[in-house]
Formats: structure tokens, C-alpha cells, sequence
């Protein structure tokens, strides 16, 4: 579409000492807002996750590259510089960077860059406006503050693997982790708020401020309606496999071909739903007619029920189903997401023209703006793609100048 209007951040400059997903994935938001997102890295090896693979990206010949499929999948809209940020004259470059920047994002454990003076404290002094952003496992207080902290034991610590999995007294029961690193996923989403925020009072103040963003913080915070039953209960949450804690029927069926989700919402889903299977009666009975009953009753319901969803095919359910808008859908695979046609009509996969690569494929933003949409501007980075376009634009450092940092790193 064509907008005489710039991006939301188009004004921001964001300087990230991040790495691996919490950090990245924040400073990926504020870029495909069009912030000018400068990615330090630690010249000659980057991001860990660079190297994290296979699968890596192919180029034309069908041979890997040096991208790996995970950094791919968190940087975007970036420009990679390569400082060591161990030598002074890295941490001078760093301080010049963070003079002229917005917003700083870093994940370093508590007081990791005080020795290299680029804490909060020592850039705070030197540009009030900076809006410094740590993002950690732990906080920076608290008895855990110094331990490292990573997704899988957020995942345990916080109490999302008490909840995920089939129950203990079936087959396969037992904690399990979720497919996806999401104590990280949403760490980041919060930063990006956090971040948002923090400019919105900036606007008002004309000052800087430093975030605390942690990720036991975030997870505990994610677990929402889990944390408000046990408030409410005093009975801790246990793992209900693909079943719903507090809504029923909202699981897995088998049918005779395969699984289905189906998603009842509401007592009025309930009855639609009873009526399109064929139980009718189960729709009008006192022990079923509202969710609550429901779930008192869950085990007697969901006995009737599966019986009667194992006796049709999955498609002809689901054709059923979504004529009476029952809430339902297939479990797909990620191949299968991506031929969705919905998925497909929303351009949730785009291509990005690459160096290396020719293209590369990145998911999209679900950022939906009428007026400034997310602007796909630039592939994830290659390590130090930018690091003399950088220092030429935002430091104003001559040729000699440029030539003579980048034969030091």
C-alpha cells in the first residue's frame, strides 16, 4: 500500500548487545516498527545462535550457507556491526553509539557490562534520554539475581511443565516442555512493551529510564488464568493433557481417521455441538447444561463424547461442526500450516531478498497497522554486514577512521 506516513519507530535508533531469542525477538518488534536496529556482535563468531544448526540456509546450488535457521528466524530489520566490547576502544565505540541512541537492549548476566563501564549508570550519565533495557533470567534483585537463567529451566521453575503434558495417571504422562521456547518468546513480547512505555513517558519527561525484564517474571506472569484458579482454590494446577482446566468439551477428540480440537466456548456452542453429533439430549442435560456442571461432571461427558467422535471421520466432523460454529480444527503440522490458505491469504511467510542466499524466508509480523505497515526492509544480517555503514552514518567517522576500526576487530 502507498502511505505518506513513516513507520511507528522510524525516529528510534536502538542499540542491541543482545543474543540468542529473549533480546533478539524484543529488538525484532521495535525494528519491524521501523526503529534503526544496530546489532552488536562479537566479531569473528556473533550471535550463539548463528551457529545453531543444522538447518542453515541454502543458497542457489542447494548447498549450506553460514546462516544458521534459528538466527534467521529473530533478526530481521537489523544492521550487524562487529565490536569487541572487552577492548577499550570497543567499549568507547559502544558508549559513541549509545550518546546517539534511543533505546539499549542487552542480555548480559546482573553487572556484566559494569566492567566494560557500559551499565546503565555509566551511559545514564552521559545521555539521560537512554531507555536501557536488561533483560535477565532472574532481575536484578532478589537471591536468584546472579544465576544464569535459560528457557527450558524457566519452563520447569515457573510452573508451566506442572501444567503441560498428559496427567500422571495415564499413559505417557509426566511434565514435558512446550515445542517452542516460550518463557523467551514472551520475555521478548514484554521487553517490546516495556519499551514502548518507556518512550511514550520519555514524550512527557524527556527522560531515560532502565528496565528490569525477567524471565521468571514474564513466564509466571504468562501463566494467567492457572495462577488466578490456584489464587482462588488453593489447590496448585495439574497437567490435564489436551483438555481445558476450567471450560468443557475443550480437547482433542479421536475420530476414526485422525484428531480434531473442538473448542466449546459457551453453552450455546454446547447444545449446537451435541446436536450436529447426534446427542441432542446430552445439550438439555442438567448434569451438562452449563459449563460449570460440566466440569463437575467432565469424566462422565467426556466418556459419551468420545465414544461418538471415534464413530465419524475427522474432515466430515469438522465440515459439520463449523456449519453450526462450533469452535473446531485440525492439528497441523508446520508444512501443513503454512499450504493454509488463511495462512497464505494473511502472507504469514515472506521472502526476503539475501546475499548469500538470493532469498531467505522469514515468518511475519502479526503487526497489522491500516497506515504504516511493517516494512520488510532488510534480511537478518549478515555477521558485520553494516559495521563502516554504521560508523560513517551515526558517528560520522572518516574513511581512515572506519578503515582503521575494522582492521582492529
Amino acid at each position: 500500500m502507498t502511505t505518506t506516513r513513516s513507520s511507528p519507530l522510524s525516529d528510534i535508533r536502538v542499540l542491541d548487545l543482545s543474543r540468542i531469542l529473549a533480546g533478539p525477538w524484543c529488538t525484532q518488534n521495535l525494528a519491524d516498527l521501523g526503529a534503526d536496529v544496530i546489532k552488536v556482535e562479537k566479531p569473528g563468531s556473533g550471535d550463539d545462535t548463528r551457529g545453531w544448526g543444522p538447518p542453515y540456509l541454502k543458497d542457489d546450488a542447494g548447498q549450506d550457507t553460514s546462516e544458521a535457521a534459528y538466527y534467521l528466524s529473530t533478526n530481521r530489520n537489523k544492521r550487524s556491526i562487529e565490536v569487541d566490547i572487552a577492548t577499550a576502544e570497543g567499549a568507547d565505540l559502544i558508549r559513541e553509539l549509545a550518546r546517539k541512541s534511543d533505546v539499549l537492549v542487552e542480555n548480559y548476566k546482573v553487572g556484566g557490562l559494569k566492567k566494560y563501564g557500559l551499565d546503565y549508570d555509566a551511559l545514564k550519565a552521559i545521555n539521560p534520554a537512554l531507555i536501557y533495557c536488561s533483560v535477565t533470567g532472574f532481575g536484578h534483585d532478589g537471591p536468584y539475581r546472579e544465576r544464569p537463567g535459560y528457557d527450558f529451566m524457566i519452563q520447569g521453575m515457573a510452573g508451566l511443565m506442572s501444567i503441560t503434558g498428559e496427567r500422571d495417571d495415564l499413559p505417557g504422562g509426566g511434565p514435558q516442555k512446550a515445542g517452542v521456547a516460550v518463557t523467551d518468546i514472551v520475555t521478548g513480547m514484554y521487553a517490546s512493551v516495556a519499551i514502548l512505555g518507556a518512550l511514550a513517558e520519555r514524550h512527557r519527561s524527556g527522560l531515560g529510564q532502565h528496565l528490569d525484564i525477567a524471565l521468571l517474571d514474564c513466564h509466571v506472569a504468562m501463566l494467567a488464568n492457572q495462577n488466578s484458579n490456584f489464587f482462588n482454590s488453593g489447590v496448585a494446577p495439574k497437567r490435564a493433557g489436551n483438555a481445558h482446566q476450567n471450560v468443557v468439551p475443550y480437547q482433542v477428540f479421536a475420530a476414526s481417521d485422525g484428531h480434531l480440537i473442538v473448542a466449546v466456548g459457551n453453552d450455546s456452542q454446547f447444545r449446537a455441538f451435541c446436536a450436529i453429533i447426534g446427542a441432542v439430549e446430552l445439550g438439555t442435560d442438567a448434569r451438562y447444561a452449563t459449563n460449570k456442571q460440566r466440569v463437575i461432571n467432565r469424566v462422565a461427558l467426556i466418556e459419551r463424547l468420545t465414544a461418538i467422535m471415534a464413530s465419524g471421520k475427522r474432515d466430515a466432523w469438522l465440515q459439520k461442526l463449523e456449519a453450526v460454529g462450533v469452535p473446531c480444527g485440525p492439528i497441523n503440522d508446520i508444512e501443513q500450516v503454512f499450504d493454509n490458505p488463511q495462512v497464505q491469504a494473511r502472507g504469514l511467510r515472506q521472502e526476503m531478498t539475501h546475499p548469500l542466499a538470493g532469498r531467505a524466508s522469514v515468518t511475519a509480523s502479526p503487526l497489522r497497522f491500516s497506515d504504516t505497515p511493517v516494512q520488510y526492509r532488510r534480511a537478518p544480517p549478515m555477521l558485520g554486514e553494516h559495521t563502516e555503514e554504521v560508523l560513517r552514518e551515526v558517528l560520522g567517522m572518516d574513511a581512515a577512521s572506519v578503515a582503521t576500526f575494522a582492521g582492529s576487530v
